[in-house]
């Protein structure tokens, strides 16, 4: 399987791109070369391995539900720009 320049330039015109005749050559010969490459990967034997979703076991990463103290008001309004009654201001969203 091969790209062509037609391929290159259908794929442009979905993508509303305006590609110029040397961008085109371009990513042909790179989307040739990593189908090229592609291709190459199904020379391996894999039939001795477990299909697999992950490379890497996924655990959840669970801690208990406890509650804890909270951060000082104090430290929490320290770098904030603005703030009224331990309250962030900020600029109005809605007229």
């Amino acid at each position: 399987m091969s790209i062509s320049i037609q391929d290159v330039e259908h794929v442009a015109k979905l993508a509303r791109l305006d590609l110029t005749e040397e961008e085109k050559q371009t990513y042909m010969q790179q989307l040739n070369a990593i189908l090229q490459y592609a291709e190459k990967l199904n020379e391996l034997d894999t039939e001795q391995v477990e299909p697999t979703s992950h490379v890497m076991e996924l655990v959840n990463v669970m801690r208990e539900d406890e509650s804890r103290p909270s951060w000082p008001i104090e430290q929490v309004m320290k770098n904030a720009p603005d703030e009224e009654e331990g309250q962030f201001k900020v600029p109005a969203v809605l007229e």
